[in-house]
């Protein structure tokens, strides 16, 4: 069982500390209806370690409430992972924290953080030389403080391994999700998606939602041609069958899925069907052929040439890795 641990800071945001216990204690249950993937059927063990027992949590607005019988940092010292949600942005961390993080790395342990957190992390030189995202409000703060640190702004997060960064609140859940799959598969993390009743996968190279010139707040507004596409794998969509679901010229919708899904049509399409053929590989017996088929590929070659591109293994090693039933 991985244990994870939420790290606490003075003035932590309220929603970004509770997404990643949400999301890792949500996939204890998955551990419990997918059989396969642990013995016992637990997958993490969720907790939350702060500097005090006691510390204010904010929101926007100005709104701030306390949370008591906190753990205290010792509990870095065990954790398989260490997720820093944002704090108070100007306030300067304090040493024992930036040690406990610095020793959680050093031992072996994988680090994340969601929004401002990424402060935190630049402030231990654990981000020196390495590329990272947070908020888009933020990054240019973040570059400024962190000169070695190759900020991105324009991502929903960023896997860098050992280390990961994902920009505000919702991408929270995002790079929770890429965790959780990463960990255990698709379908551990479709199980936790549904439970928390958002969509199974956002590319990590999505764009963050900027405001614009006369843009209106809101989601993506490509949203029933993703569905439409999500729902059609299988079949041969052309650019300009695209176009034509999205009431739009081939230029604009080029246009409008680089500005919100942060690619091209073409190529989101192709992630969406390397994810379905995972999902495929993950839980069925159906020979390849036939995973490529209804994943829209139509040849295992084809198939084999997405796989290695984007994830770097073959459809067999890849189904013989998450077919494997712990002892």
């Amino acid at each position: 069982m991985h244990s994870v641990v939420v790290l606490a800071l003075p003035g932590v945001v309220a929603l970004e500390l509770a997404i990643p216990f949400q999301v890792f204690a949500t996939a204890r249950a998955a551990g419990h209806r997918h059989a396969r993937l642990t013995a016992d059927g637990r997958l993490y063990d969720v907790r939350v370690g702060a500097p005090h027992p006691e510390l204010a949590a904010t929101a926007s607005g100005g709104a701030a409430f306390a949370i008591t019988g906190l753990q205290g940092l010792d509990v870095v010292a065990t954790a398989g992972t260490v997720i820093v949600p944002a704090a108070e942005s100007g306030a300067t961390p304090s040493a024992d924290v930036v040690d406990a993080l610095r020793a959680a790395h050093a031992r072996g342990a994988r680090i994340a953080s969601i929004c401002t957190g990424a402060y935190l992390l630049a402030a231990a030189g654990l981000l020196d030389g390495r590329r990272a995202t947070t908020h888009w409000a933020h990054a240019d703060e973040l570059a400024a403080r962190h000169p070695s640190v190759r900020v991105d702004p324009g991502v929903l997060f960023v896997d860098d391994g050992d280390v990961l960064t994902a920009a505000g609140v919702a991408a929270g859940l995002d790079l929770c999700l890429h965790l959780v799959r990463r960990d255990h598969g698709a379908a551990a993390a479709g199980y936790v998606a549904r439970r928390i009743v958002m969509p199974p996968h956002r590319e990590g190279g999505q764009a963050q939602y900027h405001p614009a010139a006369g843009a209106e707040p809101g989601g993506t507004t490509l949203e029933p041609t993703l569905a439409w596409l999500r729902g059609s794998l299988a079949d041969d969509h052309q650019l300009t069958d695209i176009a034509r679901h999205a009431a739009m010229s081939t230029r604009t919708l080029v246009r409008r899925f680089r500005a919100e899904c942060g690619t091209t049509p073409l190529q989101w399409l192709i992630r969406q069907r390397v994810d379905h053929a995972r999902e495929l590989l993950e839980t069925t017996s159906l020979p390849v052929e036939e995973v490529a088929r209804r994943a829209g590929f139509h040849t295992s070659a084809s198939l084999r040439q997405h796989f290695a591109r984007l994830l770097g293994t073959s459809p067999l090693r890849y189904r013989r890795t998450f077919q494997q039933v712990p002892a």
